[in-house]
């Protein structure tokens, strides 16, 4: 009896290890099992859970390898799909700028990564601004998604990312990632705890994931995230996204060496009470000030904003530096300003070109509503723009929107070497496959000027 108690508690000890997870019913006595398909909706289950494995009594301590540590918490990285293949073959083709994401991916990926161990997420979500923005957190796409995170503005207000002409929550590092891990658990939630489901719904938005389920649902077809009717582009995000996971969980296997990592986000966050030019800030941090640009790209106008505290991220051994720099510093000197007395024949315009700074910004500085001055007084200039300059230089350029109607003879690759773009960005602006047809309206967002 002891013996039969014990295996019957060890049973029920195992049902109980998958927190989450939801298996599919036991096959009727006699039933011959239904044999496994690894997209499909038996991968419904795995696609539900929360964690890559079953949490245990004893957990085993992390390793320090934080490329080790990402592929212990991979959940999606078994599932075998044709569309995963092409795009692991796609990301093959191009070592060079597989080797670009992968370095890029240095800064922000032990920040991400630690930040979705936290929350008990699969591992894969660390991976996400790879497919969204590149690791690029001055990206931009034509719609007017922002950031490593690629929010679009009425996504940011929901999830509490502010934006003003000085700020931008979607491109501050630590808020956006909170509100896009955020997200993506509301995602899931609201799409039957499935995980696939909710990286589609990241991508294309909850009702057209929701539109394609109750689809399949009317036409009797599986609901599984591999058998909706989804755009084009969702269709190859999330194959996209395990596709890469899968050449980190075995890099020699695809011929790929991966960048060290550091072990732990090695940055810390600093106050700043009021306005202080960011060129200003990197000399007081004794670090480039494109460095300091890159983990602080949320800050608009190359200062931080007036009349209110802010918080710079900097590497950690900096920050008592930065902190004991501006301490001493005289707040007078935080900005950089000029004095310009204004001459006969001046006019606003005129002295902005003549300093290279904006109309609006002399305006700002002097307290003026509009554009009336007075020879024989002194005006103040705001010099503070060398950040904002390089920080324009780091947003990729805008692009204005055409129409082109396709030729006989027309092809995707064609039309996008016409136009300079590239022909995922063709399929993405136009939800188009790999065919065209003739007379067929195509939208292109071409750089501008």
């Amino acid at each position: 009896m002891l013996a039969l108690l014990l295996a019957l508690l060890a049973g029920c000890a195992s049902q109980g290890a998958h927190t989450g997870l939801t298996e599919p019913p036991a096959p009727a006595t006699g039933a011959p099992a239904a044999p496994r398909q690894v997209a499909g909706d038996t991968q419904a289950a795995r696609e539900r859970s929360p964690l890559p494995l079953p949490e245990t009594v004893a957990k085993p301590e992390a390793p320090p390898d934080p490329w080790q540590r990402l592929r212990g918490r991979f959940a999606f990285t078994s599932i075998e799909h044709p569309r995963i293949d092409h795009e692991l073959q796609r990301l093959r083709r191009h070592p060079p700028s597989l080797s670009a994401l992968l370095q890029r991916m240095r800064r922000y990926l032990p920040l991400i990564s630690e930040a979705v161990e936290r929350q008990e997420l699969p591992g894969e979500i660390a991976l996400l601004p790879a497919v969204e923005s590149g690791f690029d957190p001055y990206a931009y796409s034509p719609y007017g998604a922002v950031g490593l995170w690629q929010f679009m503005p009425a996504t940011a207000r929901i999830m509490g990312l502010a934006h003003d002409r000085w700020y931008d929550g979607r491109r501050d590092l630590i808020p956006a990632t909170r509100a896009a891990l955020r997200y993506l658990v509301q995602l899931r939630q609201a799409l039957d705890g499935n995980w696939l489901h909710a990286l589609a719904a990241y991508n294309c938005g909850i009702g057209t994931v929701k539109k394609a389920m109750r689809k399949a649902r009317h036409k009797g077809r599986s609901t599984s995230y591999w058998a909706l009717d989804l755009p084009a582009e969702t269709d190859a995000y999330v194959p996209r996204l395990i596709a890469l996971a899968k050449i980190i969980e075995h890099p020699r296997q695809y011929g790929v060496e991966l960048p060290e990592l550091d072990d732990r986000p090695r940055l810390q966050t600093a106050e700043v009470h009021g306005s202080l030019d960011l060129e200003i800030a990197a000399r007081l941090a004794q670090i480039p000030l494109e460095e300091l640009l890159a983990l602080n790209p949320a800050y608009r106008r190359g200062v931080t904003p007036p009349g209110r505290t802010s918080r710079l991220l900097l590497p950690e051994d900096r920050k008592t530096q930065f902190e004991t720099a501006l301490a001493a510093l005289p707040r007078r000197q935080w900005l950089r300003w000029a004095e310009h007395r204004i001459a006969r024949g001046d006019t606003l315009g005129k002295i902005a070109r003549h300093y290279k700074v904006t109309i609006a910004a002399i305006r700002e500085a002097n307290g003026l509503h509009g554009d009336r001055i007075r020879a024989g007084r002194t005006l103040r200039i705001p010099l503070s723009g060398k950040a904002a300059d390089v920080r324009r230089g780091l947003v990729r350029v805008a692009r204005r929107k055409v129409h082109y109607r396709v030729r006989r003879g027309d092809s995707l690759y064609a039309i996008a070497r016409r136009f300079s773009v590239s022909i995922r960005d063709l399929r993405r602006w136009n939800r188009v496959g790999r065919y065209i047809r003739p007379g067929q309206r195509l939208t292109v967002y071409v750089k501008a000027g």
